[in-house]
């Protein structure tokens, strides 16, 4: 691939706008101001699915170089945006869930936890933006590569998911809401 085909495809608008909202997931993930619980499933159901959108949007490229893009996170970094969503999430962290490959055989329902898969969709993403702060284009080049491929075979499935649960104690976060305005009616009338 030539070095004009690279540029093109480094700095294309779709991966911009992936980088930009990997950047302030990667940013609010490292955050360490903890939020409470309801206030931090909202925030992070407003980035996943544009992260997803995006992810989905970046334009198809080969790597170029012959080693794999360096890793910046390191186990510690992982463990710290897991024990801060497990943190946060307590014992609304694990939850069921039907598309793990554990479940084809299995007759049990197959938990995971949301932390776990935030953390592995953190690490992904944070080696991809950790690569584009350095603006080496035959790097940046394969770290999109990587990336996007992480995301069609591993991350992007972990991020639709933990939708899925979040979405639920969202909507959990809603229906109490509604049900505290009613009594508080009730109560003005009453």
């Amino acid at each position: 691939m030539e070095r004009a085909d690279i540029d093109k495809i480094v700095y294309d608008k779709s991966v911009i706008d992936f980088v930009t909202i990997a950047v302030e997931v990667c940013v609010f993930l490292e955050k360490n101001e903890p939020l409470p619980r309801q206030e931090w499933v909202d925030r992070l159901l407003k980035m996943l699915p544009l992260l997803y959108v995006k992810a989905l949007l970046l334009p198809g490229t080969v790597s170029t170089e012959e080693e794999v893009p360096a890793t910046f996170v390191r186990e510690e970094d992982y463990s710290r945006v897991a024990n801060m969503v497990s943190e946060v999430m307590g014992e609304e962290d694990v939850y069921l869930d039907v598309f793990v490959e554990d479940m084809k055989y299995s007759d049990t329902p197959v938990s995971t936890f949301i932390s776990e898969n935030i953390a592995d969709i953190y690490q992904d993403i944070r080696n991809f933006v950790s690569v584009y702060q350095f603006g080496l284009t035959g790097q940046m080049n394969d770290a999109l590569y990587q990336c996007s491929e992480n995301f069609r075979l591993y991350w992007g499935q972990k991020l639709v998911n933990v939708l899925r649960p979040l979405h639920t104690l969202k909507c959990l976060y809603l229906e109490n809401e509604n049900d505290e305005a009613d009594l508080s009616e009730d109560e003005l009338w009453g």
